[in-house]
């Protein structure tokens, strides 16, 4: 309650502890204000991720609110900062300072490394129609097109010649049948060659094609690949590739930092609901020396899965706040938040 000049005591001492009093009042008023300042704060980001989880999609395979057959009507109100600089509203000009031009589209970028055809256009009258004099060539005018030459599938046809002995027939001996030695292949006895695996698994893992899409792709094509033929092939070929495998962990751990982080992820026919890919990975795009990233399937989310997988390194690990980083000793991390 506020005092008037009349109230207050003419004692100086008194009035000195009044003072006192009042600004640990006022400090204490100032340090519980911070706290709840910190807390609203929390219980904002709270909420936002609680809202995050439940209205965002679930899915990460497409970036949209959902509208998936209109997306050209949608990116086409958008306007790209690489293809148009639209200029801001111009202020009243003057006559000194004149008004901007609007900027004009920018024709996409073409990597000048791709083949390129040259088609030439001439005209077919090189007679002046004027003075009937001939025309001559003064300069060219060149414009690009980009052509989009589909896949080509085609069947090789592996023709081994058999031969035997003339000579031992007719004797009745014994006769040797000789014909050429298979040739190498990944999957022996299969009709898959690396061509067709890059494709496939790279169709999965980097552009995320379901296999039952490839199979309605393939079957377009006149190829009969099931699904089930597919998934043999890709884990035959996770285990030709763990001597790679082995040779890029050797090599990741030999860097000075590293970063790693944790997801879930749904697996079917398992004993947990929720298992985690790990990953981890050395360098970025501006960095010298080698870009790797290597995942690690886990069953759970326990810092040991970790610790197994970074033993024997020591260097900075950034990752993120979760504790169960701490428990790799020898490894200085230092975490960013989320």
């Amino acid at each position: 309650m506020k005092k008037t000049p009349a109230e207050l005591p003419d004692d100086v001492e008194t009035l000195k502890r009044m003072l006192l009093e009042r600004d640990k009042r006022i400090a204490k008023l100032e340090t519980l204000t911070q706290k709840l300042t910190e807390r609203v704060l929390r219980f904002e980001e709270v909420l936002n991720l609680v809202q995050h989880k439940r209205f965002s999609p679930s899915s990460e395979t497409y970036e949209g609110d959902g509208q998936v057959f209109n997306e050209a009507e949608q990116v086409v109100e958008t306007v790209p900062e690489e293809a148009i600089e639209e200029a801001a509203p111009a202020p009243e000009t003057t006559a000194e300072k004149p008004a901007k031009a609007p900027a004009k589209p920018r024709r996409p970028r073409i990597a000048p490394e791709l083949p390129r055809i040259e088609v030439l256009h001439d005209i077919d009258h090189k007679t002046c129609a004027c003075c009937g004099n001939e025309l001559h060539r003064m300069g060219e005018e060149v414009s690009e097109q980009v052509e989009f030459i589909p896949a080509e599938i085609r069947v090789i046809k592996h023709v081994r010649l058999k031969y035997s002995c003339r000579t031992c027939e007719r004797e009745g001996t014994s006769v040797a049948i000789h014909i050429a030695d298979v040739p190498p292949s990944i999957i022996p006895k299969s009709m898959a060659t690396p061509s067709l695996l890059a494709q496939i698994v790279s169709n999965k893992m980097h552009y995320g094609l379901p296999l039952y899409r490839q199979e309605k792709m393939f079957a377009e094509a006149g190829i009969e690949l099931s699904r089930q033929t597919m998934s043999r092939w890709m884990i035959a070929c996770a285990d030709k590739l763990q001597s790679l495998k082995l040779l890029m962990k050797a090599e990741l751990l030999k860097q000075p930092v590293l970063w790693a982080d944790e997801t879930t992820l749904d697996v079917l026919d398992v004993d947990k609901s929720t298992c985690y890919m790990w990953v981890y990975g050395c360098g970025v795009e501006s960095s010298v020396g080698p870009k790797l990233v290597l995942f690690d399937y886990q069953d759970g989310r326990s810092g040991q899965h970790a610790v197994q997988f970074l033993e024997g390194y020591s260097g900075y690990l950034q990752v993120d706040g979760y504790p169960g980083y701490e428990q790799t000793d020898l490894i200085q991390y230092f975490w960013t938040p989320r």
